[in-house]
C-alpha cells in the first residue's frame, strides 16, 4: 500500500483551534486540520508553512509536534505529522481550497464530521490538554 507523508497545522488562538471543511475529493465535506503533502527535500515544518501559505494564504509560526497518526485508508497509507501552530500576528487567513472554515473551542472539537485521521489529532488534542490542566494544579 502507497504511504503519503503529510503534514498538519493545530493553529491555536487561546482557547479555540482552527478546523477546515474539505472542498473537493473522496472526503469533500470532511473536516480536517489545515496541511499537506511533505515535497523531497522539505522538513514537515517547511512544508507546514508553505501548505498553510497556499490553502490560507496566511503566514504561521510552527510549535511543537503534537503526534504522528498513522492511518490505513482504502487505498492508501496515511502518515501525518500534526504540529501546534500560531498565525504570524497581523496575519489573516482566507480560504483557497476548503469550503468552511471555524474556530472551535475545545468543547465542541467533537461537533464537527472529522475525517478518519483527524479524529485521532483531536483525541491527541483532548489527551494534551487534561495533561495541561492537570500539571497546573
Amino acid at each position: 500500500m502507497k504511504t503519503i507523508k503529510v503534514v498538519a497545522a493545530i493553529i491555536r488562538d487561546r482557547d479555540r483551534i482552527f478546523a477546515t471543511q474539505r472542498g473537493y475529493g473522496e472526503y469533500k465535506d470532511g473536516w480536517e486540520f489545515p496541511g499537506g503533502k511533505v515535497e523531497p527535500r522539505e522538513t514537515p515544518q517547511e512544508a507546514l508553512v508553505r501548505e498553510i501559505k497556499e490553502e490560507l494564504d496566511a503566514e504561521i509560526v510552527v510549535g511543537d509536534l503534537l503526534t504522528t497518526v498513522e492511518y490505513d485508508y482504502p487505498t492508501f497509507h496515511l502518515s501525518m505529522d500534526c504540529f501546534w501552530a500560531t498565525l504570524v500576528e497581523g496575519s489573516k487567513m482566507k480560504l483557497l481550497e476548503h469550503e468552511a472554515a471555524k474556530w472551535l473551542t475545545l468543547d465542541e472539537l467533537d461537533g464537527v464530521e472529522w475525517l478518519p485521521a483527524d479524529i485521532k489529532v483531536v483525541e491527541s488534542i483532548n489527551r494534551y490538554t487534561k495533561i495541561t490542566i492537570l500539571k497546573r494544579c
